[in-house]
């Protein structure tokens, strides 16, 4: 798990600077409200005036670590604060066993005789009741292990090209015949590439495909070799496109937490912003920057800078230990960070551990 980065800002607080800043985190952490002078010296152990509190705060927001949200308001901790906070204080809690085993039982179940999606999402929906945040894994397209391919006609000149991969994965294409291929041609293509891509990736395959192009040629007639050409091709095409396949769910969690419709549209927009290919890029190039799970509040990443939100994310990985997607939570800023990370990291190590 990434360890916090102690931040030099530290240094320049002294312990009563510290202990009023955490108070003030901590209370926002919890219900999201201003907390001001007067309370904040109640909940203190020493016993410092309202008006100390005030001078305390009064330093801490010429620091640019908390402001005011209305005049005569307590006070709320800004991004910067924030990120302060989890790198310089934030203290991470562990899973209790039962969150494990909780844990553990939902993907042990998903992960024996059901689709690696179907894995992933059962991933999504547990993060999201677990942090009552929206749960979010990218699954990195045409990695797996394909079983089968297998061309089914529709019309006189279409087909449905049915690839199905080794973890039980099934995906569709509808593809345009060469004129005049007979029912024999489709079935001697899809025997010809049957007996040439299992176990092999889309792209080994591809490539297995074309080194062997002589033997093609001497095993099928020009129209079926067109077959097993237009059959790989559909899917480089889905290459060239989204890298990605993103799994969201608990929507509706964010959408409790936005008081405004101004927020609610910035919370779609941000939405609509990571189904996109430039988003769906930038999250699994996030994952893959850091080994462990990583925090993003706020602007600090320009994908969530408009709607304020805050996204946990961790890679995880297959056999061979190369990062094939990520997973995490995205949440208003008030996320629970201390709890939310190891549950991230623990869920992404148990991913990995069920695709090796």
């Amino acid at each position: 798990m990434t360890m916090p980065i102690k931040d030099p800002t530290l240094q320049t607080l002294d312990m009563r600077s510290r202990d009023i800043f955490r108070r003030i985190v901590d209370s926002y952490l919890l219900d999201g409200e201003p907390v001001g002078s007067r309370n904040l010296s109640r909940m203190l152990p020493s016993s410092l005036s309202p008006a100390t509190v005030r001078n305390v705060m009064s330093d801490l927001e010429q620091a640019g670590l908390i402001y005011a949200p209305h005049i005569s308001a307590g006070r709320l901790p800004t991004q910067k604060g924030l990120r302060f906070f989890v790198d310089a204080f934030m203290e991470l809690g562990d899973l209790t066993d039962e969150e494990r085993r909780n844990i553990e039982t939902q993907m042990l179940a998903s992960g024996s005789g059901t689709s690696l999606e179907q894995m992933l999402t059962d991933a999504s929906q547990m993060l999201s009741g677990m942090s009552r945040g929206a749960g979010l894994v990218l699954a990195a397209k045409n990695e797996a292990a394909l079983k089968h391919m297998e061309f089914i006609q529709l019309e006189p000149q279409r087909a449905l090209v049915v690839l199905v991969s080794q973890s039980g994965d099934v995906e569709n294409r509808v593809i345009d015949l060469p004129e005049g291929v007979t029912a024999s041609q489709l079935q001697e293509a899809t025997n010809f590439l049957n007996g040439h891509i299992r176990g092999l990736t889309l792209g080994e395959a591809r490539t297995n495909i074309q080194r062997l192009r002589a033997e093609t040629k001497l095993a099928l007639d020009a129209l079926s070799e067109q077959l097993v050409e237009k059959g790989l091709a559909v899917w480089a095409g889905a290459d060239s496109g989204l890298p990605a396949k993103l799994i969201v769910r608990g929507r509706a969690n964010l959408l409790e937490n936005m008081s405004e419709q101004t927020d609610m549209d910035l919370l779609r927009h941000l939405f609509d912003d990571l189904e996109t290919q430039e988003g769906l890029i930038q999250l699994l190039d996030l994952a893959e920057e850091g080994s462990g799970v990583r925090i993003f509040i706020g602007s600090e990443n320009k994908l969530f800078s408009l709607s304020g939100s805050s996204l946990v994310v961790a890679p995880y990985r297959d056999k061979d230990a190369r990062v094939v997607g990520a997973l995490g939570v995205i949440g208003p800023t008030r996320l629970n960070y201390a709890r939310i990370v190891p549950m991230v990291d623990y869920t992404a190590q148990l991913i990995s551990r069920l695709l090796r």
